[in-house]
């Protein structure tokens, strides 16, 4: 059987036999019980009634969270001509064309979100089976294919999420960092939310909303009820 340690142990007695929380209360009780020596991320999960692998229950989308996500986000952007100084004006991390499809064919992504122009898909195609896998291909559903790339670059920089269902149906991402108010995060969660309950699905049915989790990155989950986190 695991050994935990005194930090462990403690975190899990006082999360011991609570669930259905509020979002108020699920936040005041991980905030008050996370001790790494690192300002954690709140993590969140879904539990969607939906089946990933038919295309009219895909669950995907963005929204772009209130309060930001506390984390610094990387950002390449496919272009070329006025649209490439259009990036590194908006503060992208890299910019290019044929000289980064081949650095990411190479094994070199170091950015943690991907946007391209309409004309640059035939090159970015070509990376599919790379980019793909780590969510990183640019859509125009979630505005990674676009020109405006100035609002793109920015609404990357500035606390836009993006989410898709993974195997089994679940949804996962960081809202938020420990040190924000309580506030903050309760605001970033509804909104986060809130987005995936108007991405249902055509083809969902049944319950879509199942169960939804709270946790700081090194501590303990606690469910939140579905009722009191969905705000129409």
């Amino acid at each position: 059987m695991a050994k935990f340690g005194k930090r462990t142990r403690a975190a899990r007695e006082a999360f011991a036999g609570k669930s259905d929380l509020s979002v108020e209360e699920a936040v005041t009780l991980i905030k008050a019980n996370a001790n790494a020596k690192f300002d954690e991320t709140i993590e969140i999960a879904l539990n969607l009634g939906v089946d990933p692998r038919h295309a009219d229950q895909m669950v995907r989308g963005v929204v772009g969270l209130p309060n930001g996500t506390g984390k610094s986000v990387r950002v390449a952007v496919f272009a070329r001509g006025p649209k490439a100084d259009e990036a590194t004006a908006a503060g992208a991390d890299i910019v290019g064309a044929e000289d980064l499809m081949e650095a990411v064919q190479g094994g070199k992504i170091d950015f943690d979100r991907c946007i391209a122009t309409p004309d640059m898909m035939p090159i970015v195609g070509r990376l599919g089976k790379v980019l793909g896998p780590r969510n990183l291909m640019p859509n125009p559903k979630v505005g990674t294919v676009t020109m405006d790339i100035k609002e793109a670059v920015e609404a990357a920089k500035g606390g836009q999420v993006q989410f898709k269902a993974e195997k089994g149906g679940v949804v996962h991402a960081g809202i938020g960092k420990l040190s924000f108010d309580e506030a903050k995060l309760v605001e970033n969660v509804r909104a986060f939310v809130g987005a995936v309950s108007k991405a249902k699905p055509t083809g969902s049915k049944g319950t879509y909303m199942k169960k939804i989790a709270l946790s700081s990155t090194m501590g303990p989950g606690v469910t939140v009820e579905v009722d009191n986190a969905v705000t129409e």
